[in-house]
């Protein structure tokens, strides 16, 4: 298993070995002692034990977030595709972090098999490249409908570089989201 680091140091690009041959391929798509062995090698804390895993299926211009959980819900999150194409965004929320209300975006696919680990204290989201995409996770704790939280995809305090699709599709909640700043009472 490959890593590969982004523009925010504690987000990283986990992209496996994929074995072919006339049959077809096979990948092992997680193994929790290398993954914290990888991100111990970069200097970055183990993650807690993933306890949830969680699938979606999008059509294409589906944008899903920005969204988070409050501590001690706050969820670390491994996601891939695993079927389709999609954009995926974590934005550092983290305010005493040297890259507080940073964005990193990274192309998941189908083909391309990488993973995006996006630890706590990051609001994520995604938007679906193709019809039929595919979207799974495992996060490092359970889903608590109390502590959940969104924020404006499209709010400027983080000026995230969506790819261009025609038309957009983006559930009520989602469109209803606050800014950052009203969220946080006008706080940056």
């Amino acid at each position: 298993m490959e890593i590969i680091k982004t523009e925010i140091p504690d987000v990283v690009i986990f992209e496996p070995k994929i074995y072919s041959d006339d049959r077809g391929w096979f990948m092992e798509s997680f193994n929790e002692a290398l993954f914290n062995q990888r991100l111990q090698d970069l200097g970055l804390p183990i993650a807690r034990a993933f306890v949830q895993d969680n699938h979606s299926f999008s059509k294409r211009g589906v944008l899903r977030g920005l969204h988070f959980q409050e501590a001690p819900y706050a969820q670390g999150k491994l996601v891939r595709v695993l079927q389709g194409a999609a954009y995926d965004v974590a934005v550092d929320l983290r305010k005493d972090s040297a890259t507080y209300l940073k964005w990193v975006g990274v192309e998941l696919s189908k083909s391309n098999n990488k993973m995006l680990w996006i630890p706590e204290g990051f609001a994520h989201g995604f938007l679906a490249l193709e019809d039929e995409t595919e979207f799974f996770y495992k996060t490092t704790n359970y889903y608590n409908k109390s502590s959940e939280r969104s924020l404006r995809w499209d709010d400027e305090v983080f000026n995230i570089n969506w790819p261009q699709i025609d038309h957009l599709v983006i559930s009520e909640k989602d469109k209803n989201a606050p800014s950052y700043s009203s969220l946080m009472g006008g706080k940056l």
